[in-house]
């Protein structure tokens, strides 16, 4: 989808930020709301680091909105339309307030509350950046909010106890892209803008090697939040799967289901996989320095092989309540282990495979 070409949005000096409200969203709530993903943010380079910052917390705002479950689903396609239109048409104060009073209240995170109630700050801040910068987080956020409404037209409301899947694997590969896919387009874009070393990659062929990178983190979230999205009515599994197994969605919460889709499990983990090596070869790719891209990209792809085997080796994958991440000391040991990694492309391979063969292990196991 192409950004609108509608004149960017201005500021007058006396309507600028504080840096230390700046501080305040792009630092303190950013972490409050983005969880792990902040750890790969704060370490960007400066130069694309507040832009890459704002777009999350667009991002963020908007799928606050979509999954506040007080609200009817009619009501946040609506919202969800009013959000989009401030960066297609730019910015009625007026409306944007009255969308963040209607939202905050329905909030159980105080992290998302701060968001909301920051809205209109994050909208100045946008307002500062350069048009081209601007233009960039417009196409992000209009097209991952497609993603958004998908969830909200494809799927029955929270309360409903009749889950529904995907239809095929086409309908499961536009949900990735349009909800991760074009992050990795736009984080390419973002950084090819302020990084030089950048601007002399392939870029066409580097924003298709990120569009698969988003595509396999997003497939990892979708495999391990299974219990928890089927308990809301959504499941990602595709139909034409399910139904090559003979199951239906509703088998689903029935005892012995995983077992029985664990041949449905293994082939997306293994598409999974496919996406992630060309992650490695993004990584693979971009010049030694700055060292800083480099590992916030080289954190969020091992976590996910990391992840993948913790998927792989649960028993309670279905389960409603079911928690499927991997521990702290995890994180920690592997964010010490990236860091010969930025010495060493040949280091940076061998970790990724042995942590990709052990997936691999666990799916020859289980056969």
């Amino acid at each position: 989808m192409r950004p609108s070409s509608s004149p960017p949005t201005q500021l007058t000096a006396t309507q600028r930020l504080s840096a230390q409200t700046r501080r305040l969203l792009l630092r303190q709530i950013l972490k409050r709301v983005s969880r792990s993903f902040y750890l790969s943010l704060i370490v960007l380079p400066r130069a694309a680091r507040d832009q890459v910052s704002l777009a999350y917390l667009f991002c963020r705002a908007a799928d606050t909105i979509a999954d506040t479950r007080m609200l009817p689903y009619a009501e946040r396609l609506q919202s969800l339309k009013t959000f989009r239109q401030h960066f297609q048409a730019g910015s009625d104060r007026q409306e944007l307030l009255q969308l963040r009073d209607h939202f905050i209240p329905h909030q159980g995170s105080a992290g998302e509350r701060q968001l909301m109630h920051h809205l209109p700050e994050c909208f100045q801040i946008y307002a500062e950046l350069p048009e081209t910068d601007q233009l960039l987080i417009q196409e992000l956020v209009i097209t991952l909010t497609q993603g958004m409404e998908m969830d909200l037209t494809q799927f029955p409301t929270e309360d409903s106890n009749a889950p529904q899947a995907l239809p095929d694997a086409d309908a499961l590969d536009r949900y990735t892209y349009y909800v991760a896919g074009v992050v990795g387009a736009f984080w390419t874009n973002i950084h090819a803008a302020h990084v030089p070393r950048l601007q002399r990659l392939d870029l066409d062929h580097m924003r298709t090697l990120g569009m698969r990178f988003g595509k396999g983190l997003q497939l990892t979230n979708v495999l391990k939040d299974l219990g928890p999205d089927l308990r809301l009515g959504r499941c990602y599994l595709p139909e034409t799967y399910l139904q090559a197994h003979q199951l239906d969605v509703l088998d689903l919460r029935q005892p012995g289901a995983q077992e029985r889709m664990q041949p449905i499990l293994h082939r997306l983990v293994r598409d999974t996989l496919e996406h992630l090596d060309h992650a490695r070869e993004y990584i693979a790719q971009l010049p030694r320095r700055p060292m800083r891209l480099r590992l916030s990209c080289m954190w969020p792809l091992l976590f996910a092989l990391q992840t993948l085997e913790v998927i792989c080796t649960s028993t309670t994958l279905l389960e409603p309540d079911a928690t499927v991440k991997i521990s702290r000391q995890a994180i920690y040991r592997t964010m010490l282990n990236s860091l010969w990694c930025l010495l060493s492309r040949r280091g940076f391979g061998r970790y990724y495979n042995k942590l990709r063969h052990r997936v691999l292990c666990l799916l020859s196991s289980q056969h």
